[in-house]
């Protein structure tokens, strides 16, 4: 059979990822959108990579996405027939103003 992977996760409840600091400037100027950042994952849950694999169309947004993605965030590393595994995940981060 097939070795069974379980892929990366930013949602485990003990994570505690408080959600990204909106740009004042952002909000001023009404700069809302959706961030996906490509994060390799190591073994211990922190980012050892990330880069921007889709942009919001805003500069602001898209780099405290990537701080927080990178710098800020834990995750639950994925596996590989329950081995711990560095993988790339897409992790999706929202701006929406309120």
């Amino acid at each position: 059979a097939p070795p069974k992977l379980v892929q990366p996760s930013n949602t485990a409840d003990y994570l505690n990822n408080p959600p990204p600091p909106y740009p004042p400037m952002s909000r001023r100027l009404g700069e809302s959108g959706r961030v996906i950042v490509r994060v390799l994952i190591g073994t211990d849950g922190r980012a050892q990579d990330a880069r921007i694999q889709k942009s919001s169309g805003y500069e602001r947004l898209d780099q405290v996405a990537l701080d927080t993605a990178r710098n800020r965030w834990r995750y639950k590393p994925g596996t590989r027939d329950g081995v711990p595994e560095a993988m790339w995940f897409n992790v999706p981060l929202n701006f929406v103003l309120e």
